[in-house]
């Protein structure tokens, strides 16, 4: 079944490059009485989208999908390359595709093509709604960590300012404390000085009084 060829590369998980013989034998147009020369389709961008570095690499990766859908016979799919290796706004172009699938598959329709192309359609949204879910969960989980390291670390910064400015208010603190020792310890330091001052005046003193006397006795006995 085709689905079970829709191998596409992951849109937002990095995968190793497969090497280049398998690229090329994938890549390589199978030409037969059953499909039209195959000819690359050329991306145009709008404007708004090309600034987007990923358009490009994702929109082949949407070319190898939609290749890998291909059913045997001519179908939407044939009908689309062809027109598009001639010119999608050609008329002709579409005439020409017809009548070339017409000879390949006589019972050939418009309907037949349009309800191929709504097959296609289904393919590529079914993939693209795979990948879009992913990408917003990924999106999302990606969010989920800078939310929660943004508040870890909205939290640590918290915590060192409060711890900043408690210790800029312990140093205030102990700044003011040193201004007021010298005054709160003067009245102290001026007592205990006056009172070794008065401890050498009264030892003179009491010293004088005592060699006062000795020398009275000296001369007088």
């Amino acid at each position: 079944m085709a689905k079970e060829n829709f191998n596409w590369k992951s849109l937002f998980v990095n995968e190793e490059t497969e090497n280049t013989s398998k690229q090329e034998t994938v890549n390589t147009p199978i030409s037969d009485v059953n499909k039209f020369p195959e000819s690359p389709t050329t991306f145009q961008p709008t404007e708004s989208a090309t600034n987007n570095p990923f358009l490009n690499e994702i929109f082949a990766v949407y070319e190898k999908g939609f290749e890998s859908l291909n059913q045997t016979g001519f179908d939407f799919y044939e009908m689309y390359k062809s027109v598009i290796s001639v010119g999608a706004t050609n008329p002709q172009s579409y005439q020409m595709a017809f009548t070339m699938g017409k000879t390949i598959n006589p019972q050939l329709s418009k309907s037949f093509l349009l309800e191929k192309s709504k097959y296609y359609t289904e393919e590529i949204e079914k993939v693209h709604a795979k990948y879009d879910a992913t990408g917003n969960s990924r999106k999302k989980d990606l969010n989920d960590a800078i939310t929660a390291e943004k508040g870890n670390l909205t939290r640590t910064i918290s915590d060192l300012e409060s711890k900043i400015a408690q210790l800029q208010s312990d140093l205030q603190k102990n700044k003011a404390e040193l201004e007021k020792i010298d005054f709160k310890n003067k009245e102290q330091f001026s007592e205990i000085q006056l009172k070794i001052e008065a401890n050498d005046l009264a030892k003179k003193k009491i010293l004088d009084s005592i060699n006062t006397i000795v020398t009275g006795i000296n001369q007088y006995l």
